[in-house]
């Protein structure tokens, strides 16, 4: 049976920047079965499955899968997927705000759409879950070996931490964007040493950006999801806001950052983030981008 589907780039507002997304705008019909098969046949960071929601006041139930496994919450298939319903009209715009809620691993995910002339422009996520800290991880001379740098190359001010809003990740500061463009995983040394950790997943980043306006550059790893590098990850910018909120120094009330990822890999790709911090906790977290649609078609999935 044919199955439409779209695919869209997502944190950037040009066709071939961002991170390339494939939605299943009405997956009804598909055997879940199939799901993991079509998201390792698209081979994307990730690929949505829309389905109806299970509580009738909200929008849909999302369903989001790496070429290896699925997971509970991501970032970009979330605006992505909002900016390709009300792209599409499955989902009406309301004036230039409409709001809608994802059901998706983690619960309910509210989204804003933003839009222009009657079109989507921007779409904004606030996050689920609040940050959650995990573990010590493993000293960071066996993180620089993961990351192919030098102890020397981490920015002690600032060490290492994993955090999760959701997805959790690992979190390195490096000393700038020099070093940020020479790091690359050495798989074994990541096996040994975060394969079963639990923050698998890196997320490197310096605090010297190219671009004016932006707060810092970022590269995201992530071995156990299938994914070498991803071009834009919206889950780990959120777990990123409750990074940066608990440092030592951090103000109280609303925080901002925008955020450059996949600029080494060609995909050029913009984040804007926003937290809510008070009494030293943060109460809030706002993740959003744009989305271009790229393309339209329809896959012959098996009964």
């Amino acid at each position: 049976m044919k199955h439409a589907f779209v695919t869209a780039d997502v944190f950037t507002d040009r066709i071939f920047g961002g991170n390339p997304l494939a939605v299943f705008p009405d997956a009804t019909g598909i055997d879940p079965a199939f799901m993991q098969t079509i998201a390792d046949e698209f081979n994307l960071s990730e690929t949505v499955f829309v389905l109806p929601p299970e509580d009738a006041a909200n929008t849909a139930r999302v369903r989001i899968f790496t070429p290896a496994a699925e997971v509970p919450f991501a970032g970009h298939p979330t605006l992505g997927t909002a900016h390709v319903l009300a792209a599409t009209g499955a989902v009406p715009l309301a004036g230039d705000e409409t709001r809608i809620v994802l059901e998706e691993g983690v619960g309910p995910v509210p989204v804003t759409i933003r839009a222009r002339a009657g079109k989507p422009v921007f779409c904004e996520l606030s996050a689920a879950q609040m940050p959650e800290f995990g573990p010590a991880p493993p000293p960071a001379a066996e993180i620089a070996r993961v990351l192919s740098l030098d102890p020397g190359d981490l920015a002690i001010e600032m060490p290492p931490r994993a955090v999760s809003c959701g997805v959790p990740f690992l979190f390195v500061p490096v000393l700038d964007r020099a070093v940020l463009a020479r790091a690359r995983i050495d798989l074994a040394a990541w096996r040994a040493s975060l394969g079963d950790f639990w923050a698998p997943s890196v997320y490197v980043f310096a605090l010297d950006p190219e671009l004016p306006d932006s707060t810092l550059r970022a590269r995201m790893f992530a071995p156990a999801m299938g994914v070498d590098e991803d071009p834009a990850t919206g889950s780990a910018a959120a777990a990123l806001a409750g990074f940066l909120g608990a440092q030592p120094l951090a103000s109280e009330g609303t925080l901002r950052w925008i955020v450059e990822q996949g600029f080494e890999m060609g995909r050029p790709s913009i984040l804007a983030v926003e937290a809510e911090r008070s009494g030293g906790a943060i109460t809030a977290i706002r993740v959003g981008g744009g989305t271009v649609i790229v393309s339209t078609g329809e896959m012959d999935i098996p009964d």
